[in-house]
């Protein structure tokens, strides 16, 4: 799998590192949403033994193995302007337009 970033995304992940190290995982929160999950980028210290490393430059990006099938080969990550979040797609397919960072880090 590989994820597509243009500047200003790249700029607000970097942001969003705080100047510490971490990895981006891409993942599906079904914990009390009642529903097929909500997408979200969690900010991780290290991968955990069912995740796999899909991408490395400029950042890190992983998934759990469960979930690689969810996504598609090629996809682009693209930063809100005026907002908060992200927007996720492919060239077929939208997996979320409100996506948000969150800091698992310890």
């Amino acid at each position: 799998m590989q994820i597509q970033l243009d500047p200003l995304t790249s700029g607000r992940l970097e942001e969003s590192l705080n100047d510490k190290p971490g990895s981006f995982k891409l993942f599906y929160d079904t914990e009390d949403c009642g529903c097929n999950g909500v997408l979200v980028l969690l900010i991780v210290n290290e991968p955990n033994t069912t995740d796999i490393v899909f991408q490395q430059q400029p950042f890190v990006f992983l998934c759990d193995r469960q979930q690689e099938s969810l996504f598609d080969e090629v996809m682009t990550l693209e930063a809100d302007e005026h907002y908060p979040s992200y927007k996720l797609t492919s060239d077929s397919t939208l997996f979320g337009s409100n996506i948000r960072v969150r800091d698992a880090r310890l």
